[in-house]
């Protein structure tokens, strides 16, 4: 896990945080004495709704204060909950004539605290309604765990300050507006998954608690544990994983709602990301989430869907799901109203993007077949490899000693580039195995053999190495073309080899020696070349030899020229694209 944070003093975070959140919000106002974050202007006419609990969960609360959410929000330290002159405050802020409603989650210190704020308010001020609705949505805590306690509050606890929130805004009086809260709260479900425990600001480095490829079901959002670890499978089966726990209705110490599984279930989805999840890995899991619900046996659809960051613990690297089931006909509530309240116009830093309708299903854009297998038939006479059963094993052999060599090379480039190049030249290998395996590779053309390899390349490498090596393989085919000759010899490929490199040169400034996957290509092309093919192993010998001194170069160009070049040589580590090409060759080297 990561223990570096950027703070002034750990201890003035909670409070630093709110005073930026009030310089992105004009709307609020910051009492720093008290943190809490509240509207400047609460109308006199609407039923006030406010919530809270210990900082670390950004951006709930304070993200969601704004108009058509919460008018305000009380902060304690990092996972501690505010104490009741700080609640207390929060409702004098909010004053106004309809009364005031607090939303929390279930944590017992959170729970005491509003809890005594309320009686307090009904002693103090008792022309001035307080309800309380705490929510606890956690499906993780079996019913004999939290007999006593009760489950805890996850990110279910901000779909229902939403939709309170939004009849509120209607001119609706307390109870009914305390009624839908607490409706709304026997109604949501979560479960969350972590691949590590979060790291609190100002405390020193701690040990992981998982290994490389475990994954913990059931997480709190304070580093509590869960209820299993797991090996970490796909997104997919993850995604199932977690959702048994919500919706299923025979597990009587996890049944908590009422789905009837006959197919015409409705839920409002919500995917949210416990602070280290990428934006990236949350779409595709938001993605599995909807399929899973929808193509189940008995379908479940999902009317609305929110996904992103909602509420963290901080910076874990994790995400919960949560699934809000909506009425059937004859309940309290209809579903119309619930989807209603949920779309309702909101205006906060942390209410996400929501469309007022269901999720779409991605449409698919036709392409036109590619062409380039047209233009080779039609371009050039073929030529045979001397031994095509030879050439198909070292084309094999060199892709998978770059699969093999993957984590290697990523380790070179996480510290002399972007991470990126080991699993470029991984997915480009992985491609061309699958060509050869589907019989794409023609064993009586070299010249179409390298183009099916660049046009592979082109579709699934990507980034700069991608380019070069598309450019590459398609002026190598070109080389190989130019020859006049009924096969593939030594010379014939030293010929195209050089012709390959030189035009190459012309959409690259690198030159030897400049710390690139230029160095070991031009070393190996200019050896081969002038033994016009007769001493392979030669040119592998200073390919290897241009690849080693890549350790002490300073970089010229590629990603290694904006790296510390000071710690980039301390380090001792070769280029990783020069590292690439020398596996290539080695491989190769290996069946010849």
């Amino acid at each position: 896990m990561s223990h570096k944070h950027v703070v002034n003093d750990p201890q003035k975070l909670a409070v630093d945080s709110l005073v930026g959140l009030g310089r992105l919000n004009p709307a609020l106002a910051i009492d720093t004495t008290h943190r809490i974050a509240h509207l400047r202007k609460v109308p006199r006419d609407r039923v006030a709704i406010v919530s809270g609990g210990g900082s670390g969960h950004e951006p709930a609360h304070a993200g969601f204060v704004g108009d058509g959410l919460l008018s305000a929000a009380v902060c304690g330290n990092v996972f501690a909950s505010p104490n009741v002159g700080q609640i207390r405050q929060a409702i004098d802020h909010v004053s106004n004539d309809k009364g005031t409603l607090a939303v929390i989650m279930r944590y017992t210190g959170d729970f005491l605290l509003f809890g005594l704020a309320k009686e307090q308010q009904a002693v103090t001020q008792p022309d001035k309604p307080f309800r309380l609705t705490v929510v606890g949505d956690d499906v993780a805590v079996p019913r004999s765990q939290g007999r006593l306690v009760g489950r805890r509050g996850l990110a279910g606890t901000v779909l229902v300050y939403k939709l309170a929130a939004a009849l509120a805004e209607t001119g609706a009086d307390i109870d009914e507006v305390h009624a839908l809260a607490e409706y709304s709260a026997t109604r949501v479900g979560t479960m969350g998954a972590g691949l590590e425990h979060c790291h609190v600001p100002g405390t020193g480095p701690a040990k992981a608690h998982l290994g490389p490829a475990e994954v913990e079901l059931g997480m709190g959002i304070h580093n509590e544990s869960g209820i299993a670890k797991i090996s970490l499978p796909s997104s997919a089966e993850l995604v199932e994983k977690m959702l048994a726990y919500i919706i299923d209705t025979t597990d009587k110490e996890r049944a908590f709602l009422p789905y009837q599984h006959d197919g015409k279930d409705e839920v409002i989805l919500l995917v949210n990301n416990l602070g280290g999840m990428s934006e990236l890995e949350l779409s595709s899991i938001a993605n599995d989430t909807v399929k899973a619900l929808e193509e189940r046996q008995s379908k479940i659809a999902v009317k609305r869907i929110m996904v992103g960051t909602v509420m963290t613990s901080l910076n874990l690297p994790g995400f919960s799901i949560t699934t809000l089931l909506l009425p059937r006909d004859g309940d309290k509530y209809s579903s119309s109203q619930i989807l209603q309240f949920f779309d309702a116009p909101a205006s906060a830093p942390g209410w996400r993007f929501t469309s007022q309708g269901e999720p779409g299903i991605p449409g698919t854009t036709s392409s036109s077949a590619s062409s380039s297998a047209l233009a080779i038939q039609g371009g050039s006479t073929p030529l045979a490899p001397t031994d095509a059963a030879l050439f198909e094993k070292a084309v094999v052999s060199a892709c998978e000693a770059l699969v093999q060599a993957e984590p290697e090379i990523t380790r070179f480039d996480t510290i002399a580039g972007d991470g990126d190049a080991g699993l470029t030249l991984k997915a480009g290998a992985e491609g061309i195995l699958a060509m050869i395996r589907a019989g794409k590779l023609n064993p009586n053309d070299t010249i179409a053999s390298v183009f099916e390899f660049a046009n592979v390349v082109e579709e699934v490498m990507g980034g700069t190495s991608g380019a070069l090596y598309s450019i590459w393989s398609n002026a190598l085919a070109a080389g190989l073309a130019r020859a006049s000759a009924s096969k593939a010899t030594p010379a014939v490929w030293a010929s195209a080899l050089d012709h390959a490199l030189s035009v190459l040169y012309n959409y690259t400034a690198a030159r030897r020696p400049s710390r690139t996957l230029i160095d070991p290509l031009a070393a190996f092309t200019e050896s081969f070349a002038s033994s016009r093919g007769a001493d392979f192993a030669a040119a592998v010998a200073e390919a290897e030899k241009a690849c080693e001194e890549t350790k002490d170069l300073v970089a010229q160009a590629g990603r290694a020229a904006y790296v510390d070049r000071e710690g980039l040589q301390n380090a001792q580590v070769p280029d990783p694209g020069a590292f690439g090409v020398v596996t290539i060759l080695k491989g190769i080297q290996a069946v010849s």
